[in-house]
């Protein structure tokens, strides 16, 4: 049996069964996702099919593109021009498929890996982040809690984190912290206006995985999110797994077992 963790996939079926097909993806192996399974590819709703058909062989962390799906499913986000959603909003088992990924996590924890899909901010330990992600699943859990945090998902304030602030704004903190961050401070303010590529951050940011004090240097992360780092090493104990399949770059497969990635170009 073994485990492997894929990256962004974002609708991009296609090269994602041929790098099954090329591991020998087998009936006892499980496949994991660092999230953004659906969006901008052309295959969402095929994408979200697979995914759910194969059971608890398969689990995922919530990426920015599928809470963004579930917030238009709930009416209270429009999609956007370059969105790729409209098959699975118009599927007839639509309501099966997007309650199965409403229960998803926003972080996953084996015995050697944290999996998440942006990150961990420098100022979470691997404790802190386990329960304010499972404090996220809880209201995505609860159908009345549920809306309201979709309501005020979206905004980029707070952007700093402090144990004082209260929901609902906690919950959208906590959830761009896991699901879009790139740049931070070494406190943890979030950093969203800057296109810069890694290696140049804005003054007083940095990517979040480079801070000397962050509490999770240790622990391997692996994540995705992030399609300029382009899957290049960024440190020990980092996994990359962005590499941009929908935007012409390869998708990228981990074996947890061995460490060894593997790519697929889009058919």
């Amino acid at each position: 049996m073994t485990t492997y963790v894929v990256g962004d996939i974002q609708g991009c079926l296609q090269p994602l069964q041929q790098l099954l097909d090329d591991v020998a993806f087998s009936s006892d192996d499980k496949l994991w996702s660092v999230g953004d399974i659906v969006n901008r590819g052309p295959q969402s709703l095929e994408t979200l099919r697979f995914c759910h058909g194969l059971g608890n062989r398969f689990r995922m962390v919530l990426g920015n593109h599928d809470l963004h799906l579930l917030a238009i499913a709930q009416g209270v986000r429009k999609p956007h021009r370059s969105d790729t959603l409209d098959d699975i909003l118009n599927a007839p088992d639509r309501d099966e498929l997007l309650h199965w990924l409403q229960g998803q996590p926003l972080l996953m924890a084996s015995d050697e890996y944290l999996i998440v899909h942006a990150g961990i901010p420098p100022q979470w330990s691997r404790e802190q982040a386990m329960e304010l992600a499972a404090e996220v699943h809880q209201v995505l859990s609860d159908d009345a809690m549920a809306r309201e945090f979709f309501h005020v998902m979206y905004g980029n304030e707070p952007d700093c984190w402090a144990q004082s602030i209260t929901p609902p704004l906690r919950w959208r903190l906590i959830t761009n912290y896991f699901t879009r961050m790139r740049f931070c401070s070494p406190e943890g303010q979030l950093e969203f206006s800057s296109k810069s590529p890694p290696h140049q951050p804005p003054p007083g940011f940095a990517p979040w995985y480079t801070h000397p004090g962050r509490l999770t240097k240790t622990s391997n992360v692996i994540f995705g999110h992030w399609a300029a780092l382009q899957g290049k090493f960024c440190g020990s104990h980092l996994f990359p797994l962005d590499t941009g399949c929908v935007w012409g770059g390869p998708l990228r497969l981990m074996n947890l077992d061995t460490g060894d990635y593997h790519h697929q170009q889009p058919l």
